[in-house]
């Protein structure tokens, strides 16, 4: 392994030297009263969370994860003797059952790993771009996008790498069997589980686009493709070519997937509707183990993901663009706050834009862009007084350089070993194909390409040549798995899916907990808000800014969309003074933490 690359702190005076003074917020503080916070001075009746869930405790572990099911099965790992990587693992596998919509075995992702002497390792199993695709290949002859093809259906899809990631984090890491970290994954494909009212809920949503793309299977189905009834709460889904699958994954290891029966049948499944990847794509992936990002945030080291992922990147960024300000003094979610925080979000986005792909394909000049004299240069232009507009803000100059469904857990075991991992599909469900005669969905992360220079793709995300379709090529990413330290010591784990909003709703989680004195649990809750950039708007959650805020940043030209969903399923760790693990799970879903 090569040494992680620290990025040495700078002088904070450099991000800020040009900035005028901030004008004295009118909107009140935000104080802690019994655990809860509150407006105090505007309506104490107003809480800025989602939910009053309390934090769950545990000395000897803790797992927190997307699904009841999946947390039980990390948990049991835990009790069993294995560490923190044999539970991950386990939990992987165990999503890719009970939670089809971003749980998968099609689809790929990051793992962040902090030992328990405080090394440090990142795994990237995102997926391929397959052998065959070529650049221009959603484009038609008039070079326009065709609609749809890189988000539906099988030409949708890049080369699988979430079993040779779980495979290549074992191998390495794991304590118990392979064998016995697969095993409650197969028990709950061949015996079934039972649904929660949102399991059967996106199972019913997804009916029709499953009857299209696959026709006469019934994979997801309630009984036959005739059959019109739906899914209910509490009914059990039985997954039997699934289950086969994971055998194999079992007996044989990362060849029960990348060889033999199953790539057999996903190669298959490919060329019957149209799709790329052949049996050489799969025999060819490898996840690979890269350098990890570290970097400060006053007294904390933060561990994250480097490219492909450019969520580790926009943490570091965004970080450090706000650590010279007072957000404490300013309080949570306040006018002056929130602006430098949009502002940061604003020209992070367009970087990503820029600069970041594959580094095995393009140059990602990592330390450049999170370097305090870069970020001054791109600090110029702020205003406190009027929003910068985002058609004058452009990826920034370096020299040399040319110009939403996904999951996320977090592990810890009693010696102090973490992981997180961030894993999806891409959109919700994928692409919607199920691999005959395997029981399993593919992903249609081929839209997280930059299918056109310029184009947005699902999230409403740009890019440039540096993500660029190319045969073996890792598509960026925005999944954000990071490790905190404190002291040298573990001190937190977070991440969450989202699409785009993974980067900023990360960085608020943190920021609420270091800056704002919530639990984590209570930062999870907290209600969040995103700008990307393009299109020029700030969404939030209902009730995330008070009307007086909304009122003072509109004054100061900020577009505000109250949105009717939510941002953001974080579940995340925390290590309390006493030593204790505080988990945290999203309530806005069926996240849910364990621990013992």
């Amino acid at each position: 392994m090569m040494r992680s690359l620290f990025i040495p702190i700078g002088l904070l005076t450099l991000v800020v030297a040009c900035q005028t003074s901030a004008p004295r917020s009118s909107s009140g503080t935000v104080s802690q009263s019994q655990g809860v916070y509150q407006y105090r001075d505007e309506d104490p009746t107003l809480k800025p969370f989602y939910s009053d869930r309390m934090g769950v405790t545990g000395r000897n572990g803790m797992v927190a994860t997307a699904h009841p099911e999946a947390s039980r099965v990390g948990l049991e790992i835990l009790k069993a003797g294995g560490n923190a990587v044999d539970a991950a693992v386990a939990v992987q596998f165990a999503l890719a059952v009970v939670y089809p919509g971003a749980g998968n075995l099609g689809g790929g992702g990051f793992l962040v790993y902090r030992d328990k002497a405080g090394e440090a390792h990142t795994l990237d199993f995102r997926e391929k771009a397959p052998g065959r695709a070529s650049r221009d290949m959603y484009l038609d002859s008039a070079g326009n996008v065709r609609p749809g093809l890189s988000i539906s259906g099988h030409l949708a899809s890049g080369v699988p790498g979430s079993v040779d990631g779980m495979v290549q984090a074992h191998s390495r890491f794991g304590r118990l069997s392979w064998a016995q970290v697969l095993q409650p994954a197969i028990d709950l494909a061949e015996r079934g589980f039972p649904l929660t009212e949102r399991d059967a809920r996106g199972l019913n949503s997804i009916r029709q686009d499953l009857l299209r793309i696959n026709p006469g299977k019934s994979y997801f189905l309630k009984g036959a493709p005739t059959d019109t009834t739906r899914w209910r709460a509490n009914e059990r889904l039985v997954q039997t070519d699934l289950g086969q699958t994971l055998r194999r994954i079992q007996a044989q290891g990362r060849a029960g997937f990348y060889g033999g029966e199953t790539a057999r049948l996903l190669a298959a499944e490919m060329q019957r509707g149209g799709g790329l990847i052949t049996e050489q794509d799969l025999a060819d992936y490898k996840s690979v183990w890269r350098t990890p990002l570290k970097a400060t945030y006053k007294d904390l080291n933060i561990i994250t993901m480097p490219p492909t992922s450019s969520g580790g990147v926009a943490l570091v960024q965004l970080m450090r663009f706000v650590e010279p300000f007072p957000l404490r003094r300013w309080g949570w979610n306040r006018d002056s706050t929130v602006q430098v925080m949009i502002e940061a979000e604003r020209r992070v986005y367009a970087d990503r834009a820029k600069f970041l792909g594959d580094p095995d394909f393009v140059k990602v000049p990592v330390a450049e862009l999170t370097s305090y004299l870069y970020l001054k240069s791109r600090w110029t232009d702020f205003n406190w007084a009027k929003a910068t507009d985002s058609r004058n803000i452009r990826g920034g100059t370096l020299p040399g350089f040319e110009s939403l469904e996904t999951t996320h857990f977090s592990v810890v075991d009693k010696e102090g070993n973490a992981v997180a991992i961030t894993t999806t599909l891409n959109g919700g469900y994928g692409s919607r194909v199920v691999v005959g005669g395997a029981g399993f969905l593919m992903n249609n992360e081929m839209d997280d390409f930059s299918i056109k220079p310029g184009t947005p793709n699902m999230y409403g995300l740009v890019g440039n040549a540096a993500n660029a379709i190319a045969p073996g090529k890792r598509m960026l990413s925005s999944m954000t798995p990071t490790i905190l330290e404190k002291a040298g010591k573990l001190y937190m784990v977070v991440g969450t899916p989202g699409g785009s909003t993974i980067m900023t709703s990360v960085f608020q989680t943190i920021l609420n907990v270091v800056e704002h004195g919530m639990t984590m649990q209570q930062a999870v809750n907290a209600l969040k808000f995103h700008h990307q950039w393009l299109p020029d708007k700030t969404t939030f959650e209902n009730g995330a800014f008070t009307p007086k805020t909304e009122q003072i940043l509109q004054s100061r030209g900020y577009v505000l969309e109250r949105l009717t969903n939510t941002l953001g399923r974080m579940d995340c760790i925390l290590v309390r003074p006493d030593g204790s693990f505080e988990g945290a799970s999203d309530p806005r879903a069926d996240n849910t933490a364990m621990g013992y």
